[in-house]
């Protein structure tokens, strides 16, 4: 047996910023907990392997939240290389540069709300105006002036790059362009963003070519020799990412923040753990799957690495 580590208790006097509170977690030995000071391990390790690519994945729903912030941080510095998301961060990112999102309640009355000119998200309140009619008015002059240029097909990571070229230094997405970060968008018709596309093709010669991404995300694999993944929550995003890694023999590290249970078979709830089964991710890879809410757990990672890098 490995030497044994003691339990050690917080001390919340000494744990009075976030890269010595999530260190005093993986000391703690708390159940989550532990997990989460790993995951900060894991993922400053593929941060410092040089050479290492680090994807990053996300559910569009957490950029409906503050938590937006963490994410253009990374992108900002550019922590991150490669990020796959779904068509709704495409929707929020230009919608919150419309007017700000509120805070709501799970519990709110949602007929009341449909009938004030409210959408509710979980506890996050949207007004209606700003959501689909102001990303119908920012996305069609962005179609208009591709297509009078003469594009005619443009894969989804150079539409986000179009799009993030005109949007305020507030947003993922013009992060992203600013640092060539490359942004894929698998299921880009699940939104609005991807609505607007095809009403857009209704009446003109237009498309968006999927399998152009697939060619440059191969690029990116075939050519990585160690590559890392932070994936928040499940999905389209995260499967994008641990499928194509299989074709370079898996991922070197991974770190999961998901809230799906595992017993239901679900890709969202797989731990990292199974993914070695299909050579998503390698045996002797680094990996952790934290069990909660990327809401509370990835700010504090982000925010705990930033004081250690």
């Amino acid at each position: 047996m490995e030497k044994l580590n003691p339990i050690k208790d917080i001390n919340p006097q000494a744990s009075q910023s976030a890269r010595k509170l999530v260190e005093a977690l993986g000391e703690a030995g708390g159940f989550t907990a532990k997990k989460v000071a790993v995951g900060l391990e894991i993922f400053e390790a593929m941060i410092k392997h040089k050479g290492c690519v680090k994807f990053l994945s996300f559910t569009a729903d957490i950029c409906a939240t503050g938590t937006r912030g963490a994410i253009i941080h990374l992108v900002k510095n550019k922590l991150v290389d490669v990020i796959i998301t779904t068509c709704g961060t495409l929707d929020h990112d230009i919608s919150r540069s419309a007017g700000p999102y509120f805070h709501g309640d799970f519990r709110l009355d949602d007929a009341a709300l449909h009938k004030t000119g409210f959408h509710r998200l979980g506890n996050i309140l949207i007004k209606q105006e700003k959501h689909g009619p102001a990303i119908e008015d920012f996305v069609r002059p962005i179609l208009d002036e591709l297509f009078k240029s003469g594009v005619k097909s443009i894969s989804t990571m150079d539409l986000c790059a179009k799009l993030g070229e005109h949007l305020k230094d507030d947003t993922i997405l013009y992060w992203a362009w600013k640092n060539k970060i490359p942004v894929f968008i698998p299921g880009i018709t699940d939104g609005a963003v991807g609505s607007q596309l095809w009403q857009f093709s209704q009446n003109h010669d237009f498309k968006v070519d999927v399998l152009a991404d697939e060619k440059e995300i191969a690029k990116i694999i075939f050519e990585t020799k160690t590559a890392g993944a932070l994936m928040l929550g499940g999905g389209i995003s995260k499967h994008h990412v641990i499928w194509w890694n299989q074709f370079r023999d898996g991922l070197d590290y991974a770190v999961q923040i998901s809230t799906a249970p595992e017993w239901d078979g679900s890709l969202s709830g797989a731990q990292t753990r199974e993914a070695i089964s299909w050579g998503k991710l390698k045996e002797k890879a680094k990996h952790v799957t934290i069990e909660g809410d990327a809401t509370v757990i990835f700010p504090l990672i982000v925010a705990a690495l930033t004081e250690r890098l």
